[in-house]
């Protein structure tokens, strides 16, 4: 699995665009208030921006606030969420320790970055891009390094 992140945020202009893919892609509507991703100045025009997105907790602490079980966890980190099940009450968003879910105002449903990269190639500046889960297992190296390799053919050449 792979997650979001702005490696390369201080390249980002504010542009939004990132936010209105989303938006626009993943939940079919075409406003600022229902996208996973969320860009805001860093406290002015000439100190740049920040993304508001979610970091991929494993175990996500929005999870266990939602009484309904609209949130679940998935597999890497992060969430799934099933918005038929939510009930509007937001502790999901009080829950998020880095404010990564938006409640949006006219219908009350949260608003999440789920980590499908489709914002990925509409930032005209490339600062964001989809790496490896850092909660994700690893498979075990199986053969050995090539230092122990060559001990051990050493060893064995007589």
């Amino acid at each position: 699995m792979k997650i979001l992140r702005a490696p390369r945020i201080e390249r980002c202009i504010g542009c939004h665009s990132c936010s209105l893919a989303c938006a626009r892609l993943v939940h079919q509507r075409i406003s600022w208030s229902t996208a996973g991703i969320r860009i805001h100045s860093s406290g002015g025009i000439s100190t740049g921006f920040e993304a508001k997105l979610c970091l991929a907790c494993d175990p996500a602490p929005c999870v266990k606030a939602c009484p309904t079980g609209s949130y679940s966890q998935r597999k890497g980190g992060g969430v799934v969420v099933d918005k038929s099940l939510c009930i509007r009450c937001g502790a999901c968003a009080r829950a998020c320790p880095v404010d990564a879910i938006y409640m949006e105002p006219e219908t009350n449903l949260p608003y999440v970055c789920i980590h499908c990269g489709r914002c990925v190639p509409f930032c005209p500046h490339n600062c964001l891009e989809m790496i490896p889960s850092p909660h994700e297992e690893r498979p075990q190296q199986t053969t050995l390094d090539v230092p122990q390799q060559a001990a051990q053919e050493a060893l064995h050449a007589d």
